[in-house]
């Protein structure tokens, strides 16, 4: 199997940055992205438009947890034709309308700041038996970023298109990947998807919350590494 022709775009969660992808970025040398969405645009559209700019050729995998898995099927929508496989990790495909829920994301970070928003919602989305210490380098990642750049994030979150179209129609492999411990958006909604991808399948990771690349990075690697030898030519 020839792998050169392959490139791998890794699109990360809320409230971190392309660093949360270090564990995966030897799997494919030098053909390995892995962006920072925020000051992209203000949309997940314009982070997908931005991104598909790095890689350079016409075999693309494109691997998104939370929000990037949210933008990596903008991704597959905006060029079905360069992406050959998708990795979605603790991702919605359809959008709920919850503005209440918005606002109030919108109003306790611009009010309360970092710090309170990781404590109400990032912090309780790592499994219970995830090590300390991986939380604490999340955190880290967190607070190296700016408040307004945040915010866009979870702006862009709450405002971005359903996108049940695209995973029911996308022709390549979906490796549909949850945590056991995930509840965002848990293991129903999860296996859903994988059932309405053609090409789908559902991964459940034990032990293990929403952030599974940091969480258990060498379930994941084995996943994407399936991945990577299925579309490889």
């Amino acid at each position: 199997m020839c792998r050169k022709n392959l490139e791998l775009l890794l699109l990360h969660a809320l409230p971190l940055d392309g660093s949360m992808w270090a564990a995966q970025l030897d799997l494919l040398p030098g053909a390995t992205y892995a962006p920072t969405l925020y000051g992209l645009g203000d949309r997940v559209e314009d982070f997908a438009a931005e991104a598909l700019k790095l890689p350079r050729g016409n075999r693309v995998i494109v691997v998104g947890c939370s929000i990037g898995g949210s933008c990596a099927l903008e991704v597959a929508a905006l060029a079905p034709g360069r992406v050959v496989g998708l990795v979605l990790i603790g991702t919605k495909a359809a959008r709920r309308q919850d503005p209440e829920f918005h606002a109030t994301a919108i109003k306790t970070l611009r009010e309360q700041g970092l710090e309170a928003a990781w404590r109400e919602w990032w912090e309780p989305a790592f499994s219970t038996v995830t090590s300390p210490a991986i939380i604490a380098e999340a955190k880290r990642i967190l607070m190296r970023q700016p408040l307004d750049d945040v915010t866009r994030g979870v702006q862009a979150f709450h405002t971005r298109q359903s996108r049940d179209d695209v995973l029911s129609t996308f022709s390549g492999p979906v490796h549909v990947v949850t945590g056991t411990d995930d509840l965002l958006p848990g293991l129903a909604t999860s296996s859903k998807q994988a059932d309405l991808a053609p090409n789908g399948c559902l991964h459940v990771i034990p032990n293990c919350g929403h952030y599974v690349p940091m969480e258990r990075p060498e379930a994941l690697n084995s996943i994407i590494l399936q991945m990577i030898n299925k579309t490889a030519m």
